[in-house]
């Protein structure tokens, strides 16, 4: 587990972390987000999709007040 530099309140960071860090694929981020409560991550999942190249974009899923960005490849 990483360590939590964020500094963010009113969220248990080793909650999140030990969520998130079983994510292996942009399928597993999506699937564990469908299963969450709406009011947890906004109905639409992915906020946004940034490309940084051609082949690297960042996606970002709202989550608990937080915004969890994913690099993918």
């Amino acid at each position: 587990m990483g360590v939590d530099l964020s500094k963010v309140t009113g969220v248990d960071y080793s909650d999140v972390a030990d969520e998130v860090s079983k994510h292996c694929s942009l399928r597993d981020v999506l699937a564990w987000a469908g299963s969450k409560p709406r009011e947890h991550v906004h109905p639409h999942i992915v906020a946004e999709v940034v490309a940084q190249d051609e082949f690297t974009h960042d996606v970002i899923v709202p989550y608990r007040g937080l915004f969890l960005v994913y690099d993918t490849t």
